[in-house]
Order: structure tokens, then C-alpha cells, then sequence
């Protein structure tokens, strides 16, 4: 049986890789030819120390160079925050679109219209929200309305720092407004008790896990559809449930001009996020949970993926400038409903 923290440990022993670079020595790492810096969201870890030995491995192929790529993780609004005021990151491969335009809305870091540079809205992959329950599911947590019940507790990243918290609230949000369709004071109903019921708000996915899986912290954990099942994938103790409903998780990603300028490294990054969309990348992506739209795996991978509604911010608030204002803005819909 595999051990209640293996996923962790495994994940320390890759974190503490990604310090060095893609798999190298520290040799090898102090005699690359070039260094890229990719700023990343919380939960990203394992993903990006896999694509980074496959990207070192054709980039020396391809060029002849050797390259060193480090990691910075935490939540993805924490991440955009630390460039705007001087991280030289290269590429920011994040969970939310507002936290790269923030890139450009506040530091002109980046271009306005940074989504046309590459395939997908610069979206290579996306996800969704599920649940992660214990073994045999013993509180028979199903759907959304399981998480307004008075005997179920919940475990999720604070949608003030996390894009992974605002992407549970807002299918949180679509499942209600389809459920009560006009009746606004049932939706606020249903959210404040969804909301009151969370027994922690962590900061990031990752400590969201953690929360619950180490410290064993309520009844369902509230992440990425990619972390449930990788947690489900390393230990049996765990089930995954996926909602019928939920919310469209993009994770857009784009070199940031002003860094690439300075550090010489803009045909590097632009290499290393275009690779994100070959078909050997998009196959690596869907073995981590994470949904793709190259055709062809999408068939591969089918039976990992089951169909559901995914409900776009543009059907919830119109757009996400309207939806941050809306709900996650200081004093927001979010603020008013925790409330006591």
C-alpha cells in the first residue's frame, strides 16, 4: 500500500530538484549554456519538473545548448505580484488569465493582447474542479449541495490568493445559479453555507492539500481535477469525485517581454512554452490529470476524463474583469457573504 505522504515526499524530492535545474547536477547546472525562470502556480510542481527534462532534452538536441530551468511556486496572484515588483521571471505559466494581465494592467510587463501569441487563448491546457473524498466516500459527498450540508467540511485555497480558490468558488457559483436559476437570495443562500462550511482556507492549492491529506482536516478537499487524481493515482486511501457541473480552469502562460529583453532569453522562452502544445508535451500533461486539446491524445486519454458541464466566467459574470470587481474585489460579493 502505498504510504499516506509518498505523494509528498515524491514532491519534495522533485522540488528540491527543480533548485538545480531540469535533472541536473549541480556540476552540470553551474555549466549551462543558458538559464530560464518559469514563475508557476501553486500545485505545478511534478508537471513542470517533467516538462522540464523533456524540454532540456530537445533543446540541446535542437540546438546544441545546454540550459538550466528553476521553478518559483506559490499561489499564481502571489507570483504576479513578486514580478511586478522585480522578479525577472522569463515565462509565468499561471491558473488564471487576470493574473498574467496584471502583468501588463500594472507594470507594462507585457503586451495587452499577450492571448493571441500562442494557439488557445496562450492556454495549453486546461482543467476543472473535483473533489477529493476518503475511502468509500463515507459522508457520500456527491455533488455541490453535499457542500452546504451541516455535517460536511470542507478544505479549499482562499479565492483572495489563489486562482485555485476563485475557480472553486465560481463553480461553486455556476452550480448554484443553474439551481436556482433568477433567485438571487437562494444563491447567496447556498454560497454563504458553502463558504461557512469550509473548515480551512489555505493560501495555495498545495497547502490546501496538504491541510487535508497530512493534517487530515475535513471531510472533502476542493482543488484542481488534476490534483485529486494525482493524489487518488499515488495512494488508495483516497476517491475522487467529479461534479457534473463545474468551472472551465484555464491556465494561460506567455513570456514576459520586459525579462526576455533583459536576460537575453526570448527565443529560449518562446521555445519552451510553444513545446508545451506537441503532441509529446500535450501526452505528458494528460498522464498528470490535466485536460488537452490536442486531438489526438484527447482520444488516448478519453477514459480519464469524464464529461461534464463546464461552465465558462463569461456565462457566470460576462468576464473576469466583471467577476473580480464583482465578487473578489475588497468588500465584494465574496467579503459580504462571509460575513458573521
Amino acid at each position: 500500500m502505498t504510504s499516506r505522504l509518498s505523494l509528498f515526499k515524491r514532491a519534495s524530492r522533485w522540488g528540491g530538484a527543480l533548485m538545480l535545474g531540469a535533472g541536473l547536477s549541480m556540476g552540470q547546472a553551474q555549466a549551462a549554456d543558458q538559464e530560464l525562470l518559469n514563475s508557476s502556480y501553486d500545485i505545478a510542481r511534478e508537471l513542470f519538473s517533467a516538462y522540464n527534462e523533456l524540454f532540456v532534452e530537445n533543446w540541446k538536441e535542437q540546438t546544441g545548448k545546454s540550459v538550466e530551468i528553476k521553478q518559483s511556486h506559490a499561489g499564481s496572484s502571489r507570483q504576479a505580484q513578486a514580478i511586478i515588483q522585480g522578479l525577472r521571471a522569463d515565462v509565468v505559466t499561471y491558473n488564471q488569465v487576470t493574473d498574467v494581465d496584471i502583468l501588463h494592467e500594472r507594470g507594462n510587463l507585457i503586451p495587452e493582447d499577450w492571448r493571441d501569441r500562442l494557439p488557445n487563448a496562450s492556454s495549453p491546457y486546461y482543467s476543472t474542479m473535483a473533489f477529493l473524498v476518503r475511502k468509500g466516500n463515507p459522508k457520500n459527498i456527491q455533488n455541490w449541495d453535499d457542500l452546504a450540508r451541516a455535517d460536511v467540511s470542507s478544505v479549499l485555497p482562499n479565492p483572495k490568493t489563489s486562482g485555485n480558490g476563485r475557480y472553486t468558488y465560481l463553480a461553486a457559483l455556476a452550480y448554484a445559479q443553474k439551481t436556482f436559476g433568477g433567485d438571487q437570495a437562494a444563491i447567496d443562500n447556498y454560497l454563504r453555507t458553502f463558504l461557512g462550511n469550509v473548515a480551512v482556507f489555505d493560501t495555495g492549492g498545495r497547502g490546501a492539500t496538504t491541510t487535508f491529506v497530512e493534517r487530515g482536516i475535513g471531510d472533502v478537499l476542493l482543488t484542481f481535477e488534476s490534483e485529486v487524481n494525482n493524489i487518488a493515482a499515488e495512494n488508495p486511501d483516497y476517491e475522487v469525485v467529479v461534479p457534473k457541473i463545474s468551472f472551465l480552469a484555464e491556465f494561460p502562460v506567455t513570456w514576459v517581454d520586459r525579462s526576455v529583453k533583459h536576460n537575453g532569453t526570448e527565443e529560449l522562452a518562446k521555445a519552451y512554452l510553444e513545446g508545451l502544445y506537441s503532441e509529446e508535451a500535450q501526452r505528458l500533461i494528460a498522464g498528470f490529470y490535466y485536460r488537452v486539446h490536442d486531438e489526438k491524445v484527447k482520444a488516448e486519454f478519453a477514459d480519464r476524463f469524464p464529461e461534464l458541464e463546464l461552465v465558462a466566467v463569461e456565462q457566470i459574470g460576462g468576464s473576469w474583469e466583471n467577476v473580480m470587481k464583482e465578487h473578489f474585489a475588497s468588500g465584494g460579493k465574496l467579503d459580504q457573504l462571509q460575513r458573521r
